[in-house]
């Protein structure tokens, strides 16, 4: 596996560079601040069909393989001073920092090269939707079955009754 320069990958210690990899360079292992790892730290492996992510939790290393497929696409983030090119996951956490700059020109042109490169959608952040509430479980619910708890009690049916008509009985 290639190694990407220091100059492009991770940001030594005191650096003031942002983030800055290099599509046409894959593939490339990098760090990335992760707020729930150890260390604030988790190291990323982007190859083109998949992304490899390494971190530890409360001294329990992981290492998380997703396909680049399972991603929804590339977006732009952030506000004017500095936005971010992401590659998205439907689990934020999984998601990928790619560039971070202030220049929209270089944004849009990186924006469209690791689009084609992973052939994944260049998503728009600023209009997306936010996703549906999930149900909450009931606590109740296990304890009574479904049908039970749609069930009416009803009181005793009465019969209807016909008024001044004549009865016909068959006899044999």
């Amino acid at each position: 596996m290639r190694r990407q320069t220091a100059t492009c990958g991770a940001n030594p210690a005191g650096s003031s560079r942002s983030l800055r990899l290099d599509p046409l360079s894959l593939p490339v292992r990098f760090d990335a601040h992760d707020p729930r790892a150890d260390g604030y730290v988790r190291q990323i492996e982007l190859h083109r069909e998949r992304v490899v992510l390494r971190r530890a939790v409360r001294g329990m290393q992981m290492a998380i393989n997703v396909r680049v497929s399972d991603f929804t696409g590339v977006a732009l983030r952030g506000n004017d001073e500095a936005q971010t090119l992401v590659l998205v996951h439907r689990d934020p956490s999984l998601s990928v920092p790619l560039l971070v700059s202030a220049d929209g020109d270089e944004l849009a042109e990186a924006w469209a090269i690791w689009s084609e490169i992973f052939a994944l959608p260049q998503l728009d952040e600023g209009a997306r939707k936010p996703a549906p509430r999930r149900r909450r479980a009931n606590a109740i619910r296990a304890r009574r079955p479904k049908f039970l708890m749609r069930r009416r009690i009803a009181m005793a049916r009465q019969l209807p009754i016909h008024r001044d008509e004549r009865e016909i009985i068959a006899r044999t």
